[in-house]
């Protein structure tokens, strides 16, 4: 256990894998980046989100899964409730600890052909071809077929001078924000 990680009981794996279905997000950014090598960064991430009164939820979703961090959220601009987000940033603790649980606790909805290209698109970045043209391309293709499986109709993206931001947003009924 990490130093700052909560203490609470573990849920059960299906439950898990179904509050995942439902509220789990998969999304990888794309954007240019100054610094980088390749003047592309890649930012994959998985993410829940709630109201802040079920962040207990998400601490024991934490818990069972073994890692990720928890962040509050303040939405007041919108007249919302206060959320929690239980994030997953790390390429490493995805391929550590969210990929095996969800292989062996496969995901029953729409939702598992999107993990299945989000993992495809870790795995390239922990291999390195992130920092290659011809990997930068591999993600954009894999990140537009997720798209494809989500809410938006606009799905298709390619390298250029305006990157966006690619944020594959589930059915999401806590009242997050898309982006």
């Amino acid at each position: 256990m990490r130093k700052g990680q909560i203490q609470r009981k573990k849920l059960h794996p299906h439950y898990v894998v179904g509050f995942i279905d439902g509220e789990g997000s998969f999304s990888v950014s794309v954007n240019k980046h100054r610094t980088m090598k390749s003047g592309i960064e890649v930012k994959p991430e998985f993410e829940i989100e709630l109201r802040a009164d079920d962040r207990e939820i998400l601490e024991r979703v934490m818990e069972t899964i073994g890692c990720g961090i928890l962040y509050d959220c303040s939405y007041e601009r919108y007249g919302w409730f206060p959320h929690v987000k239980y994030k997953i940033t790390s390429t490493k603790d995805m391929e550590k600890y969210l990929f095996p649980f969800l292989d062996r606790y496969p995901l029953q909805a729409k939702k598992r052909q999107v993990y299945k290209l989000f993992r495809t698109i870790i795995l390239l970045m922990r291999s390195g071809e992130h920092r290659t043209e011809r990997g930068i391309s591999q993600i954009l293709e894999l990140r537009n077929e997720m798209r494809k499986l989500g809410k938006k109709h606009n799905h298709n993206s390619t390298l250029d001078p305006s990157l966006e931001t690619a944020r594959i947003r589930e059915n999401r009924s806590s009242g997050g924000v898309e982006q």
